[in-house]
């Protein structure tokens, strides 16, 4: 029985931790006061028959669990129950996707990354987004003063034909704005992403990511130094990588020290 039927949305965790399992349903009870959750489970076998039971709208799996992991059950669900995995692991990410995954949140949870979280799942299930006062209300009694803080983003994905690439952040050397597109550089590939660099300025960690142009971001981390031209123009370099980005005058100043 899913929410688009009128019901409340139902909720299964799963995690051998008791106590981020208990958080965890605190937070996602003040969050999100019309979601029931109908069981928590201590290990994967249990998740994994509760499930099919059950068949909860959602399932907030933890990854590395007894008898089966995160990963395992959700493969095995049958029915439409949406898969949330959360883990103090980010490296299972891109398999976590590849079964379908609706989203990936890393341990220790915030408030605000699992606001983001239930709006995806408001969407998903046909619910208005949590734009409302009584959402945001909680988040702020939740973490007072903390209105304007964000988690930084560790993934982005990017579409090629019947393809979508999982690509870490931290395996980015730059984003560079084209058009309507935004070039995402690694050292293996280019990517197309349709997020804006304003978009992703405001989600990056700002102390790995700069900007270094109005159309470019660097990563910090990928950086070999920088090359100063006959007119004195800045450029910088990356390690492994032939090609040269400019540096606009707006941003040389952070690169007097290098």
């Amino acid at each position: 029985m899913t929410s688009m039927d009128g019901e409340a949305p139902t909720a299964l965790l799963a995690d051998d931790e008791p106590h981020l399992a208990r958080a965890l349903g605190e937070t996602l009870q003040t969050l999100w006061p019309e979601l029931r959750i109908v069981h928590v489970a201590t290990n994967g076998v249990e998740a994994a028959r509760r499930i099919a039971e059950l068949q909860p709208d959602i399932a907030f799996l933890d990854i590395r669990m007894p008898g089966l992991d995160g990963l395992e059950v959700a493969r095995g669900i049958e029915g439409a129950t949406q898969v949330v995995f959360v883990t103090a692991y980010d490296r299972y990410a891109v398999e976590a996707f590849d079964h379908e995954a609706l989203d990936y949140v890393v341990k220790p949870v915030t408030a605000e990354r699992l606001t983001r979280c239930i709006d995806r799942l408001r969407r998903a299930l046909g619910q208005p987004a949590s734009e409302d006062a009584r959402l945001l209300t909680a988040l702020d009694r939740l973490q007072p003063g903390a209105g304007a803080v964000r988690e930084p983003i560790r993934w982005v994905r990017a579409s090629s034909g019947e393809l979508t690439h999982q690509i870490a952040v931290e395996e980015v050397l730059y984003f560079h704005a084209d058009e309507k597109y935004t070039c995402v550089r690694t050292q293996q590939a280019e990517h197309v992403i349709r997020t804006s660099i304003q978009e992703l300025a405001q989600q990056l960690d700002p102390r790995q990511f700069v900007q270094v142009h109005r159309a470019t971001i660097v990563n910090l981390a990928h950086l070999a130094g920088t090359r100063r031209d006959a007119s004195s123009r800045l450029f910088v370099r990356f390690k492994g990588l032939p090609r040269e980005l400019p540096v606009s005058r707006a941003y040389v100043h952070r690169f007097k020290a290098m």
